[in-house]
């Protein structure tokens, strides 16, 4: 019997934040480098020493037949060209258990540190950002790592054996009318006898044509969101179709409906209404893996524009010696650096589990997506006309076919995937700013009474007692602080001094604002990417000094990264209360009001009469089944 579909529900804002904010981790078990960085503590003795990765023999060896396996069977150009993953490539990371390498080995995987997954990825993205992507989806957010974390014993022997052995698992929530407000979710999954009832539709499931397991997000009535197991060849699920994109051509990326189809009860992950909880708690470490994709990108834009830099002659001289082009091979170079810098240490103190790394995680994603797509975007005009032309058009004419278009392309989606860059900067803020609101947060509270306002008083103000003189003078203010980083000294005692003023900056907003504060989102954007700055800073001057014997060079590229981030995040400061942000919001509304519209007069706009967001209707399938299966291998 089929049942009535459940209709987004129109939700209000405050109900969207309500959702929002029961399903985020409350608690601080652990230390945060980057919650202290926020709260103006320069920790610097949470990440240095750099952390010492495990010895994992059986790592290495895995890395090293991963990386010959991708040089001599898998040809990134033809899976851009055809927009499809053999399967004869599927079969090849099956055999190397490249399917597994998040899951234990009492299940059959590999059971890698996340350094290791990252850097595993980073080979594999290097050569297809595809199947990289393909990999990531898999372990990072599809069923491997929900069950490692809530998964009961049970569902792990049923399901992980399977996925380490090479079945593909997707993550399914995202839907045609919800995107980053989940609140809304249409999804249903109904309590019947022995299970649930699931009808709905999710769209851009990533793995979505491939996948036979799957992790759904859907609303058991009167319980909330909730995590499901489904079969993804259970009876009543459908595939759509294969969504295509501006990169990434080779991504399994799908529409998938359900319709009436039985999952059972079982197959819960974590308990009923505990679904985003569940989604957010994966993505805590699962972020890592985008960045581990950005480094590669990087490290390819860079030896691109070494090479073809030193050989293109132009005026005389070649044209990495122009001062103008100079500039940009010097970016990439630092970036590249801080990018990886930022993601090891990130692993690092991941794979230790003696710190909270949600916030840590969420800034080198910001940080590594925003600044990959900037790396790229000079990479393509060092190139000039040639970084515009496709690879295979560049080969035809006797050309090396180096991608720098294609590298550009499958990094934008980077600033949107696990998400976007917008929705970071909030979910960031709301953490740097967790220690104020827990004491004040009434104070701020419309909905709260005279009571509760009166008790955060009390609390606020012995927290703010005892931490605003914390935020005068610090170690920065200190010559020989922080001498035993040689030359990069100055540098950590300018990201300590930069964390008190990011701190009373952020205190000074919430005084001035108060409950307003969390709509002035180009001022909480402008304090994470000073934060994400400072973190990168930190990073890599720790890890310059840890490697100054084996690699001293790297003291020069950290010294380079920081004069230019120092250059960022002082224009971020001086952003904060110097901005158009208040006549920006005016203007844009006077552009949804259409005051404006005459801009657009003189353009041809093509015919269309068709929605914005296509809707769905409840019901069976009405086109056909576009799911791919991959075969055993002959």
């Amino acid at each position: 019997m089929t049942t009535t579909q459940r209709k987004p529900a129109d939700v209000s804002e405050k109900q969207a934040r309500r959702v929002a904010e029961a399903a985020r981790e409350s608690e601080w078990r652990k230390p945060s480098f980057g919650k202290e960085l926020f709260l103006g503590r320069f920790r610097l003795d949470l990440i240095d020493p750099w952390p010492g990765p495990e010895p994992r023999p059986d790592a290495d060896d895995f890395l090293a037949r991963l990386e010959a396996y991708v040089r001599s069977e898998m040809d990134g150009a033809a899976i851009e060209r055809d927009a499809r993953i053999p399967d004869e490539v599927f079969h090849g990371l099956a055999r190397l258990g490249a399917f597994g390498m998040k899951i234990d080995k009492e299940y059959g995987g590999l059971g890698l540190s996340n350094l290791h997954y990252c850097k595993a990825l980073t080979l594999v993205g290097s050569v297809s950002p595809a199947v990289g992507a393909l990999l990531s989806a898999h372990q990072s957010i599809g069923v491997p790592q929900p069950l490692k974390i809530f998964g009961s014993p049970a569902q792990k022997k049923a399901f992980l054996p399977r996925l380490a052995a090479g079945e593909v698992s997707a993550f399914l929530l995202t839907e045609p009318d919800v995107g980053s407000d989940p609140a809304r979710l249409g999804t249903v999954a109904e309590p019947v006898e022995g299970g649930y009832r699931l009808n709905g539709v999710k769209l851009w499931a990533t793995n979505g044509t491939v996948a036979t397991l799957l992790v759904v997000m859907a609303r058991v009535p009167d319980k909330g969101i909730t995590a499901f197991v489904v079969e993804g060849d259970a009876p009543g699920i459908t595939v759509e179709r294969r969504n295509e994109f501006l990169g990434l051509r080779g991504l399994e990326n799908s529409v998938t409906r359900f319709h009436d189809v039985f999952v059972p009860e079982e197959n819960v992950i974590g308990g009923l209404g505990k679904g985003l909880r569940i989604a957010l708690t994966t993505l805590n470490t699962g972020r890592l893996s985008l960045p581990a994709m950005c480094v590669g990108a990087g490290k390819r834009s860079l030896g691109i524009a070494r090479e073809w830099s030193a050989q293109r002659v132009q005026w005389g001289r070649p044209v990495g010696q122009h001062e103008a082009v100079a500039k940009k091979i010097a970016f990439i170079a630092a970036t590249t650096y801080a990018m990886e810098s930022m993601l090891d240490l990130s692993c690092l103190i991941a794979d230790d589990d003696r710190n909270d790394i949600r916030i840590e995680a969420a800034l080198v994603k910001l940080f590594a997506s925003e600044m990959a797509w900037q790396v790229a975007d000079e990479l393509v005009q060092i190139r000039g006309g040639r970084g515009f032309e496709k690879a295979d058009s560049l080969s035809a004419r006797g050309e090396r076919p180096s991608e720098a278009e294609q590298i550009l392309r499958d990094l934008r989606i980077n600033r949107i995937f696990e998400g976007s860059t917008e929705i970071m900067h909030l979910l960031i803020a709301r953490e740097a700013v967790d220690a104020h609101l827990s004491v004040a947060g009434d104070i701020i509270d419309p909905d709260a009474g005279l009571g509760r306002k009166a008790r955060a008083g009390a609390r606020a103000g012995a927290f703010y007692a005892r931490w605003l003189p914390t935020l005068a003078v610090g170690r920065g203010q200190t010559p020989a602080g922080y001498a035993e980083f040689g030359p990069l000294a100055a540098h950590l005692r300018y990201v300590e001094r930069a964390s008190r003023k990011l701190a009373r900056s952020t205190f000074y907003a919430m005084s001035r604002w108060q409950g307003k504060l969390e709509r002035k989102q180009g001022f909480l954007g402008r304090i994470v990417d000073i934060g994400a700055e400072l973190y990168a800073m930190s990073a890599v001057c720790v890890r310059a000094r840890a490697e100054r014997r084996e690699r001293p060079e790297g003291a020069e590229l950290a010294d380079l990264f920081c004069r230019q981030a120092r250059l960022r995040a002082e224009a971020l400061f001086a952003a904060l209360w110097d901005n158009t942000d208040a006549l920006d919001v005016k203007a844009a509304r006077r552009v949804l009001d259409g005051r404006y519209a005459f801009l657009e007069e003189g353009t041809v706009t093509p015919p269309s009469d068709k929605a914005w967001v296509a809707g769905w209707q409840p019901g069976p399938a009405t086109v056909d089944d576009v799911r791919r299966r991959i075969p055993p291998p002959s």
